[in-house]
């Protein structure tokens, strides 16, 4: 009973640390869009994608450099399919989210492409670092094509996003906020062990369900936010800026530390669900996403986690 009590008591210390930290950090968003001159959006898919998928960055790197680099593909691809599947679907499920088609961009177009590309590479079982330094260069590619375009969009954005908050307040915000997050991801990750361990759940399960998921919290909290405040653009550019962090910079760093041996069927699954979210997430002709695209995401991610059990 103490074991599940202390269990029960992390998760609950995680969903406070992930309310406090989100509220800081969607503020810090908000008004690092502001001082900077450029729309939410592209704050949201660059700075903020980075800074919530830094949770995966921290587990794969370590995981390769332990020689486990299967973890953190793992870890990265697992969470893509949460953070659009479960996340997103969870979003829709308040108001539905009105994006033209049309502006969701390049950005999107790149998130379809990922996971192909990895399944190419990964159609011999291996992902060797030769084709981690292509995933991580086509990274810094659409990096400084965001970047470029951000630059471009400085002077329309200066009379939408005029800052309220001091840059100085703006990185105390982001840096509160985003290690409230990252904590509440971590204690997440230790109850839910603990509870699954009660239940006889095995490690392997443990690891690409509820690790994934963990490392998700920060983009669950950012987006849920986003949504309850009026701002769907950082919600939705977070979303898919973090999907670009966790198959190309993340997967790549974990592949160039060392080469990832998997069989193609044990991600076969994973990139496919992934896939398909990205599908979902799509405007209809009319530039919106409804309440019942939520509920096809929370089906695909209910089918994700019973096809991975089996």
């Amino acid at each position: 009973m103490a074991v599940a009590l202390a269990d029960t008591g992390l998760l609950a210390g995680a969903v406070v640390l992930a309310a406090l930290g989100g509220e800081a950090f969607l503020r810090a968003i908000v008004g690092a869009a502001g001082a900077f001159r450029v729309p939410k959006a592209v704050v949201a898919t660059t700075l903020a994608a980075c800074a919530t998928s830094s949770p995966e960055m921290v587990v794969s790197t370590v995981a390769a450099l332990s020689g486990a680099p299967q973890i953190g593909l793992g870890d990265a691809l697992g969470s893509n399919v949460a953070n659009i599947a479960l996340i997103f679907g969870l979003a829709l499920l308040f108001a539905p989210v009105r994006a033209a088609a049309g502006g969701l961009g390049a950005d999107y177009t790149l998130a379809l492409a990922a996971p192909l590309l990895t399944f190419l590479f990964l159609m011999d079982g291996v992902l060797s670092r030769a084709e981690a330094l292509l995933l991580l260069a086509v990274f810094a590619g659409w990096l400084i094509w965001t970047v470029r375009a951000a630059h471009a969009s400085r002077s329309g954005a200066r009379e939408t996003s005029a800052s309220t908050l001091p840059v100085g307040r703006i990185v105390l915000f982001g840096l509160f906020g985003l290690a409230c997050l990252m904590l509440a991801g971590r204690l997440f990750v230790l109850g839910a062990s603990g509870v699954a361990a009660s239940f006889g759940v095995g490690g392997y399960v443990v690891g690409v369900l509820l690790v994934a998921f963990g490392t998700s919290l920060p983009e669950l909290v950012t987006v849920l936010l986003s949504r309850l405040r009026g701002h769907d653009d950082i919600g939705v550019g977070t979303l898919i800026g973090s999907n670009l962090f966790n198959g190309l910079a993340i997967v790549g760093v974990a592949g160039l530390i060392h080469p990832i041996a998997v069989p193609r069927a044990e991600v076969a699954l994973t990139l496919a669900c992934g896939v398909v979210a990205l599908l979902l997430l799509r405007p209809n002709a009319d530039g919106l996403i409804g309440r019942g695209r939520g509920v096809l995401l929370l089906l695909l991610y209910a089918g994700f986690v019973w096809g991975t059990l089996q």
